[in-house]
């Protein structure tokens, strides 16, 4: 691994723990919205028999909340793993092309999938996030076709 990118996983490590820290804040929002628990606590099993407190919340639902009505941080944080998983199969595969070519279209249908499960969100956030996965889902499926099918120079 070279020094240029051990200093990008460094960098992006940063962003992403900055931004997963401002998302996890921002979701704590959903402690003070009681209404909003039957709809944005997938994490914290919430019935409409059951009582809860808010301590009974999931920290891992505060992201959910974040994602659904704070969408910036979110996406940042999404955008920021995408990129450490992009580089780090770079740093692994960048010998064989077949196998870099293989590991972007694994990540471009992850994509593709993760567009499934949000894309029936009436949400903010839920439209971003159907946008960017199928978007990043697509340019993932097309780097790969490029990388595998590219013409050898020289």
């Amino acid at each position: 691994m070279t020094f240029n990118n051990l200093l990008q996983m460094i960098i992006a490590a940063l962003f992403f723990m900055v931004f997963t820290f401002c998302t996890w804040y921002e979701g704590s929002e959903i402690l003070d919205r009681p209404l909003e628990w039957k709809y944005s606590t997938h994490f914290t099993k919430v019935d409409d028999d059951q009582a809860l407190d808010a301590n009974d919340i999931s920290n891992f639902d505060h992201f959910v909340y974040a994602a659904k009505f704070k969408p910036l941080f979110p996406f940042f944080m999404v955008l920021a793993a995408s990129y450490l998983i992009i580089l780090t199969g770079y740093i692994l595969f960048k010998r064989s092309i077949k196998k870099m070519a293989l590991f972007l279209l694994g990540l471009g249908v992850l994509f593709l999938l993760s567009t499934g499960f949000v894309s029936n969100s009436t949400t903010v956030g839920g439209n971003i996030f159907t946008a960017f996965f199928l978007i990043g889902g697509m340019i993932a499926i097309i780097g790969a076709a490029l990388y595998y099918f590219r013409m050898p120079t020289g």
